[in-house]
């Protein structure tokens, strides 16, 4: 539990580093760890609290013994709630708290070693790119993928479905100026849509100025230098497979 008071991130890159590497270790507990973190919060205990660690993982204790602690403490008590309540409603209730706890920490490491109203604004900035614990664990970070897919299971970007909504509205110049009008109107709806997209491979959000590719097998979006695909290329791929579906094909 001490993991936090061992590292004192003092610049903003440092600081949104930490913040992911908590933030990481705190989605496993309440997704991919779910049943272990479940049986850990037994609410025969104490006061318990859930911790993310820099290193991205995470731990069920009890609150530091010293006050004031050297970091801002998680909400404590989780695990009295466990069993009065619905299992997505605690762990729902449980990743607000999550939220709440990472910002007080990395704005704790921001005061202290005392950025200024830039550094604060950049901080928040990186920090508001990414989508929050809740939405994660509610699902809500996920459905954008899947509606993007349902449009196009075809690989693409923002810029090569853009350029076809142009192309497929434009055909006459007497519908020109509405055709322009469209075309603004798609590209706000598409830069809503995308907007909260994760990167299979490097998990950062979605931006408008990258490309993007969907995998045809799982339906996951990729950033094409994560998966070293570059947009000439892909106007030559008919099915694309992501290099984890392209080892389980392989696979005996």
């Amino acid at each position: 539990m001490d993991a936090g008071a061992q590292y004192n991130p003092r610049t903003v890159e440092e600081v949104f580093r930490d913040f992911k590497g908590r933030r990481a270790g705190m989605i496993k507990a309440l997704t991919t760890d779910v049943e272990e973190f479940y049986q850990q919060c037994d609410p025969e205990k104490e006061n318990l609290c859930l911790y993310g660690y820099p290193n991205e993982t995470w731990e069920v204790n009890l609150p530091a013994e010293e006050v004031p602690p050297e970091l801002p403490e998680p909400a404590l008590g989780i695990n009295f709630a466990r069993d009065g309540m619905q299992e997505k409603d605690w762990l729902s209730l449980v990743a607000v708290h999550s939220d709440a706890w990472l910002l007080a920490v990395a704005f704790y490491f921001g005061a202290r070693f005392g950025f200024d109203k830039a550094d604060r604004k950049r901080l928040f900035s990186m920090v508001n790119d990414l989508p929050t614990i809740f939405e994660v664990v509610t699902g809500i970070a996920k459905k954008l993928p899947k509606e993007k897919s349902s449009v196009s299971n075809h690989s693409s970007s923002k810029s090569k479905s853009s350029s076809k909504g142009r192309s497929s509205e434009s055909g006459k110049d007497s519908k020109a100026m509405q055709s322009k009008e469209e075309d603004e109107g798609l590209d706000e709806e598409e830069e809503e849509e995308h907007g909260d997209t994760l990167c299979g491979a490097c998990g950062e959000n979605y931006a408008a100025d990258e490309f993007w590719i969907c995998c045809d097998i799982c339906e996951k979006w990729f950033h094409g230098k994560c998966v070293k695909i570059t947009p000439a290329r892909a106007e030559h791929i008919k099915q694309y497979k992501c290099p984890s579906c392209s080892n389980k094909r392989v696979r005996p």
